[in-house]
């Protein structure tokens, strides 16, 4: 029959056995956080987008190459019809494109894909949109008939045209200042590696240590 102190000593065996088994399993509980999930359900609207400059410019863009491309499908017959074609084709572009960027930046999508420059992506759309609203405005103004609807799609296409223009100018501020902070950056990127090199070079006991 065991006294108190073997029923002891055998209880601190069975702890120290538990502990040790613990230990060497290699089930061990985590306390680390478990990494959110990357989907459809993270997704939020960037209001402070929404409520720049550049966000307010996109909204105008995609509602003013809309009303033109509206107004381009309401006429129904052409002599000639390359001029109301062209336009159809540039309003029609200049909408989707501009409005995955919108979609992209006002839910931050963008950041997910950092391998592409958004910013001069974003100055590419505006700079061509601007030149193809621009031509397709004044081919249908010299080739359309004076009816209402030709005319209200001119009037939005050089509508839109200016937006764009303003947009262009703005994305090109932007990219200037997003090359040179990156440029700054690989700059002092350079310059930290060229001293860490030097200082490893005048200090030939960290050679022997890697050696």
């Amino acid at each position: 029959m065991r006294n108190g102190d073997d029923l002891e000593g055998f209880d601190g065996e069975a702890s120290s056995a538990s502990m040790i088994s613990a230990a060497s399993s290699p089930y061990q509980p985590t306390t680390e956080p478990v990494s959110q999930r990357r989907g459809l359900g993270g997704l939020r609207c960037d209001l402070d987008y929404l409520r720049s400059t550049l966000g307010r410019l996109k909204l105008a863009e995609v509602l003013l190459a809309l009303t033109a491309f509206i107004c381009i499908e309401t006429i129904m017959e052409c002599s000639p019809c390359e001029g109301l074609y062209f336009f159809e084709f540039v309003s029609c572009s200049a909408l989707v494109v501009t409005g995955a960027l919108l979609l992209l930046f006002s839910l931050n999508l963008h950041t997910r894909i950092p391998q592409i420059n958004w910013n001069l992506t974003d100055l590419v759309n505006t700079g061509l949109s601007t030149f193809f609203f621009f031509i397709a405005s004044v081919v249908l103004a010299a080739l359309n008939h004076k009816t209402g609807a030709e005319i209200a799609a001119v009037v939005f296409g050089f509508l839109a045209m200016a937006v764009y223009a303003v947009n262009t100018f703005l994305a090109i501020r932007k990219w200037r200042i997003s090359s040179r902070q990156q440029s700054s950056r690989q700059t002092s990127d350079y310059i930290r590696a060229r001293t860490e090199s030097r200082e490893v070079v005048h200090r030939p006991e960290i050679q022997r240590l890697d050696a």
